[in-house]
């Protein structure tokens, strides 16, 4: 059993029932209760990401902001993606990567928009000089009881944000990133097992697993490694920011371990994938499901 000082576990792990609460979208990780665990005070590096630099795109909470301090601690520079209404979360971000002694840089801007995901990559080889790996991790969730409650835009939006900008990500970046480079998708379990209210958001990550199964083919040749994660429920802003009240209570309470995930127990899988110890994989989905099967 790994010791306190290098475990990267929570120390105490809520689980549900949670408080009833709320949020507009895209939340706020600062009002969120009880507050997520990014691995602020349990993660500990051990140099796997020294001297590479990466781009996350929703690094600003949840997995993306466990994610970002992870690989700070393992000594890499990050660029935190965000929007403008998370300048607060992401400014949180930003502390923590700097005390970790590696360089932060925070960009905000709408992921919709194909020029923002090219202002990213080109502000992240400006401010480290290279790219060593995109984590392509923002996403756009809302639940609807019908078909007919899911308008033509909400459906467009989810697919711009969720699909659209990875292909706009991965193109950007690609002049940049040499052999050894590693790219991250962030899928989800709703890919295999989808809940029929989040019809959108369900559909695009199965886009994004595919994306990255055949992106992976078409990069290897070049050396650049394509992966993805299948995180199960995640407790993140996101949750009360698109679930009812109810539901938000009961979060987690479907898998087995009766608990959703805190964001930092999702870290570790996405530096293996960045770090040099993958170099032979590929093409590959990592569930991390708290013992649900996907399938």
């Amino acid at each position: 059993m790994p010791s306190p000082e290098t475990s990267t576990r929570p120390v105490e792990t809520p689980r549900p029932p949670f408080p009833e609460q709320q949020q507009q979208l895209p939340g706020s990780d600062q009002a969120l209760s009880p507050q997520a665990d990014h691995g602020e005070t349990s993660y500990r590096g051990h140099g796997r990401l020294e001297g590479k630099a990466a781009l996350i795109t929703g690094g600003d909470s949840g997995i993306g902001k466990a994610v970002a301090i992870a690989f700070a601690r393992e000594g890499a520079d990050v660029l935190v993606s965000y929007l403008e209404a998370e300048e607060a979360d992401a400014k949180d971000t930003a502390r923590w990567i700097t005390e970790a002694g590696r360089k932060a840089v925070l960009v905000p801007g709408d992921l919709s928009c194909p020029d923002t995901c090219a202002a990213l990559v080109a502000r992240a080889v400006e401010a480290f000089g290279k790219l060593d790996v995109l984590v392509n991790n923002a996403a756009h969730q809302r639940t609807f009881a019908s078909l007919e409650d899911l308008t033509t835009e909400e459906l467009e939006h989810t697919f711009k944000v969720n699909i659209l900008a990875m292909f706009h990500l991965c193109k950007a970046a690609l002049p940049h990133l040499r052999p050894g480079a590693s790219i991250i998708n962030t899928s989800s379990r709703e890919a295999f097992t989808p809940r029929p209210d989040l019809l959108a958001y369900a559909t695009t990550k199965g886009a994004i697993a595919t994306f990255t199964k055949s992106l992976a083919g078409l990069l290897a040749d070049r050396g650049i490694r394509v992966n993805a994660v299948a995180p199960g429920p995640v407790w993140t802003p996101l949750i009360p920011a698109s679930m009812t009240k109810e539901e938000v209570s009961r979060f987690g309470t479907s898998t087995p371990w009766g608990r959703p995930a805190q964001p930092v127990e999702l870290a570790p899988v996405y530096v293996m994938l960045a770090s040099d110890e993958s170099s032979y994989i590929s093409s590959s989905i990592y569930e991390v499901t708290g013992g649900r099967p996907v399938s």
